[in-house]
């Protein structure tokens, strides 16, 4: 499934992402360790038990990273110039392992490019949700979109 281009997308169009995935302890042990994170929360078994979660917190950049990753397909590949920034992330609610994220998108904005006449920027509306239906993770992507070619 390509994204969409610039030209094709209206405010208010929302997208229940298809892809679901259920974070593994692989996942965030990994991730933790590529990005040289040593917070015990995340990778400590025992002072994770002895937090107040109770057990080991997903790393957060992480969580942010896989919400990004799963709207991916259904909004900017194949049509992406480039991503501008990302504004506004919250995390209102913890990750454990074994939750099941899925992905929501809403276009909350869009603007003709003024340097770039066959594009435009789009800002998305991203949600994270867990199998709970509690959301985890959100944020309002801008992104430089091509046009539909002529």
């Amino acid at each position: 499934m390509a994204g969409r281009y610039f030209d094709e997308w209206k405010v208010g169009d929302r997208i229940a992402h298809d892809i679901h995935r259920t974070v593994t302890e692989t996942d965030n042990l990994l991730f933790s360790v590529m990005t040289h994170n040593p917070q015990p929360l995340h990778i400590d078994v025992e002072a994770a038990k002895a937090s107040e979660f109770g057990q080991i917190l997903v790393n957060g950049t992480y969580t942010f990273a896989l919400m990004i990753g799963l709207t991916i397909s259904d909004t900017t590949l194949g049509t992406l110039v480039a991503n501008l920034g990302y504004d506004k992330l919250v995390m209102p609610k913890p990750v454990f392992i074994g939750d099941t994220m899925r992905a929501t998108t809403e276009i909350v904005e869009l603007r003709s490019s003024k340097s770039r006449p066959n594009a435009g920027i789009v800002t998305f509306g991203h949600e994270l949700h867990n199998q709970r239906d509690e959301v985890v993770c959100k944020c309002l992507r801008s992104a430089l979109i091509h046009a539909k070619p002529a």
